[in-house]
């Protein structure tokens, strides 16, 4: 297995073998951070952000620095030169020769494969639309093993905006290949793309709380919504709070890769299912794994 020079466009872009060697380098990484300095020493990653981001963008930041590399890119597209009209794959073309390594997040589904197929040097798909986040998903998968030792068998209800919400479209498939069992508890007309796990059962959120492992919540994608009206009716389907987890089993937890913007409230916080925060720290070590890997530098 060699994923030297590899894409990471969408989570079928890995094989088994290759999820689990990822996760087991961001596991080392993270038990061991002084095994990870200097793997990337000389070496230099592009952000370049089309659309905001905070933990993505960051976490890789901080990634690359961890491993010694350093970073150039961008957070905001109006500053560049896409403003004056230059396309996508222009941007693409100059990027890729200043880095090593090219991550990319766009509005537009498909746009990252776009950028992928044009230049030599290895790109990663940081969200594209309403397509997909791959490297979202392996940090949650990192976070459920860390927590469950084993995936095989868990039930994880998939709460919120899973028509729109892009770590859903990578988590599904994922779970299924780890032996998990998604369950749908989407918001009104806000259900699983067609094709997208049809086999995964639905429920409602009361009866995923009693019966599920992870209650994964997602935000509705106001981003994505082009009437105001259809956004606030479904914005506020679902609130995760303190009183519904009195329903779930004491070794069940809440994740979310954020931002919330409601869904989960505040009061979850100081509980011990809570694991966002830990799910956005883990951010660091997954991606430190990513870029190691394909850069032909992974332990």
């Amino acid at each position: 297995m060699d994923l030297a020079g590899r894409d990471l466009v969408a989570i079928g872009d890995l094989a088994d073998d290759e999820l689990e060697a990822l996760l087991d380098t961001a596991r080392s990484f993270q038990d061991d951070p002084l095994g990870a300095r200097g793997r990337l020493d000389g070496r230099i990653v592009c952000t370049a952000f089309f659309e905001p981001s905070t933990r993505t963008r960051l976490s890789f930041e901080s990634a690359t620095h961890r491993l010694g590399g350093a970073v150039i890119g961008f957070s905001d597209a109006g500053a560049t030169s896409t403003k004056k009209g230059e396309t996508l794959e222009d941007t693409i073309r100059v990027l890729a020769g200043y880095a090593d390594l090219v991550v990319v997040r766009s509005p537009q589904a498909g746009a990252v494969r776009r950028a992928a197929g044009i230049v030599d040097v290895p790109v990663v798909n940081a969200g594209d639309g309403a397509g997909e986040h791959p490297t979202q998903t392996l940090v949650d998968l990192f976070t459920m093993q860390r927590h469950f030792g084993s995936l095989r068998g868990r039930r994880v209800a998939l709460v919120g905006d899973l028509k729109y919400g892009r770590t859903v479209h990578s988590l599904v498939p994922a779970l299924e290949r780890f032996d998990a069992v998604p369950v749908a508890v989407p918001a009104p007309g806000l259900g699983l793309p067609d094709g997208l796990g049809e086999g995964v059962p639905t429920t409602d959120l009361e009866s995923a709380a009693a019966t599920c492992d992870v209650l994964y919540v997602t935000r509705v994608q106001q981003e994505r919504f082009h009437d105001a009206m259809a956004y606030e009716a479904a914005r506020d389907a679902f609130r995760v709070d303190a009183e519904l987890l009195e329903r779930m089993s004491s070794k069940a937890i809440v994740m979310h890769p954020l931002p919330r913007v409601g869904e989960v409230a505040a009061d979850v916080d100081p509980l011990p299912s809570a694991k966002y925060f830990e799910q956005a720290r883990n951010g660091v070590p997954v991606r430190m794994a990513i870029l190691a890997h394909l850069l032909g530098e992974a332990p």
